[in-house]
């Protein structure tokens, strides 16, 4: 695991400024070693797999104790890959095109002042030997230090009524899928379904047109190198590409 540097949140108490520490309490295990190809919120590829491991001192199963009970949790983590990038009061959402600039807490944005992320993910399974908790649905790439871990209370939590701004009106357009029966053998069923629904996502960057281009996706320990078309997006290969960390 590489070093992560600590988080500093600086509170404002009355006339005078706080330093506070975080450092992580879990690291997340995910088959994308690389911010290319993530889901671009939580739930939208609803079996996508990952694992919450716990840091040596947080590493007791009653730290666990009747999380069993809830379906959902929130993980409260950290844009490591991004937190030397520069930030701005406004951003370009990917759902918008890439072309039009919105206030950043109109947005979930990666390219936030403290850099921190909140995904809602389906506990899966709860692992009390390591222990650990296998989740579903999360948009957190492999190696991610998660800060906290809260359970989703459906009673306060879920606003079924709530308005969703800009995404109200713009939906994301999935893309049609092609991959070679022979390509797709190299998955199980599950984890090809997964590959499948991500890419329908269309993990390119939205300002992206170059039919010729190439691009490839680190999934699962192999570069999925793939062109898009006029709305279809065709796998071309499939290479060996050991995990990064």
């Amino acid at each position: 695991m590489k070093n992560l540097p600590l988080l500093w949140l600086f509170v404002r108490t009355k006339s005078y400024f706080c330093t506070v520490n975080i450092e992580p309490i879990a690291f997340f295990r995910s088959p994308f070693t690389s911010k290319f190809g993530i889901p671009r919120q939580s739930g939208l590829v609803g079996d996508l797999r990952g694992r919450v491991e716990l840091t040596a001192d947080y590493r007791q199963p009653e730290a666990l104790r009747g999380l069993e009970a809830f379906d959902y949790l929130w993980l409260v983590w950290g844009f490591s890959e991004n937190a030397a990038a520069a930030k701005h009061p406004t951003v370009r959402p990917p759902l918008l095109g890439g072309n039009e600039r919105v206030g950043v807490w109109a947005t979930r944005s990666p390219f936030r002042p403290n850099n921190l992320g909140l995904s809602s993910v389906r506990i899966a399974a709860i692992d009390l030997t390591i222990p650990a908790i296998d989740v579903l649905g999360a948009d957190l790439m492999d190696g991610t230090p998660i800060y906290d871990i809260k359970p989703y209370l459906p009673y306060v939590d879920s606003h079924p009524e709530a308005r969703g701004g800009f995404t109200d009106d713009h939906q994301w357009q999935r893309l049609e899928v092609d991959i070679p029966e022979e390509l797709g053998r190299m998955f199980s069923d599950g984890d090809l379904q997964v590959l499948h629904e991500t890419l329908a996502l269309d993990p390119r960057p939205h300002y992206h047109s170059d039919a010729a281009r190439e691009y490839a996706m680190p999934f699962m320990g192999y570069d999925v190198c793939f062109r898009v078309d006029d709305g279809v997006l065709r796998v071309i290969r499939i290479r060996v590409n050991a995990p990064r960390r």
